[in-house]
């Protein structure tokens, strides 16, 4: 004989269901981003250009000490960059910056209006033991069109389907994401973003902790986005991979010390300038502000082909847009 629940019981239920959508909210927070952050300023009334990303004077920072200085410049549509510097540089701070995790100190990042955003932070930054499988963390990058409750259709699970079989998980579909291997999980959230389907992917130190080959993959992966002209930043350590496969270079020591084609942003004495600084930084450096008259407007256009290099800490006087040197 069935037995009807009681509203109670139906009440239960659902919460239990409401409860499991929210843990899912929670993990896609942290490993997707596709919001128009209230700290972005709209292009909605300047005029149209072929710069997704401008960065106008942006410092961010972490109780209220600043991490990236002053950083102007914009990010052309569809291309392919790579941000390089030492550890604690300012690289990750930029990445939350641009999509709205963490508001801007001063100045502002502006991104064209339309232009989706897929971020895809470190492996650090991702809970493992949440109980989810492969084809649910991938399916969170259906997240921005079908939203909290909406169903999957076929086309969707298909293109689930294909994200899967271009990184090489065909199969894994019901592992839990804690039985993957690093290159494995990180195929996965890759995978995550081809069915995002987003026109700005940010990428924060995608090839930590895996193998060769599955590097080689992602490079290919992140060379497809390029050639269907999405833009592109690649938070990365290696300068030889770097060199060999990105054509623009934002190299930072907390604010930009180099910033344009990679082979001569990463000249020598850039990596010394950068070095230099990063050893000059105190971390219990003050608010810094830019000195009267000088300029930070050094817009990066990559049709000029210009070259922005920021001297050497100690070759400015008051170090300008710098921080306060120990």
């Amino acid at each position: 004989m069935a037995k009807f629940r009681g509203p109670a019981a139906v009440t239960a239920v659902f919460t239990s269901q409401i409860h499991d959508i929210v843990a899912a909210a929670a993990l896609t927070n942290v490993i997707t981003s596709h919001i128009q952050s209230p700290y972005y300023q709209s292009q909605q009334d300047t005029p149209m250009t072929d710069a997704c990303l401008t960065f106008k004077d942006l410092t961010l920072g972490y109780n209220s000490h600043p991490a990236v200085h002053h950083l102007n410049g914009s990010i052309r549509t569809g291309s392919l960059t790579a941000i390089v510097g030492a550890n604690g540089s300012g690289k990750s701070t930029l990445m939350k910056g641009i999509v709205g995790v963490l508001k801007p100190m001063a100045g502002s990042c502006t991104i064209s209006p339309g232009k989706r955003i897929a971020y895809l932070p470190q492996q650090s930054e991702l809970d493992r033991s949440f109980p989810a499988r492969v084809i649910d963390l991938v399916s969170l990058g259906l997240w921005p069109r079908r939203g909290l409750l909406g169903r999957f259709t076929r086309d969707d699970r298909e293109a689930v389907a294909k994200a899967l079989m271009a990184v090489g998980l065909e199969g894994f579909e019901k592992r839990a994401i804690d039985t993957l291997s690093g290159g494995q999980l990180q195929r996965a959230l890759f995978a995550r973003v081809l069915v995002q389907d987003a026109d700005i992917i940010l990428l924060d130190e995608p090839f930590n902790a895996v193998d060769a080959k599955t590097v080689g993959d992602l490079i290919a992966l992140i060379k497809r986005w390029h050639g269907e002209n999405r833009t592109v930043m690649v938070v990365a350590h290696d300068l030889e991979l770097v060199r060999a496969n990105f054509p623009d270079t934002l190299l930072l020591a907390r604010h930009p010390v180099a910033w344009g084609k990679t082979l001569d942003t990463l000249r020598s004495e850039n990596l010394l300038k950068a070095r230099r600084f990063d050893e000059a930084w105190h971390d219990d450096a003050p608010w810094c502000e830019p000195v009267h008259g000088h300029s930070h407007d050094h817009a990066h256009d990559h049709d000029d082909h210009h070259h922005h290099e920021h001297g050497d800490v100690h070759d400015r006087p008051d170090h300008e847009s710098g921080p306060r040197a120990a």
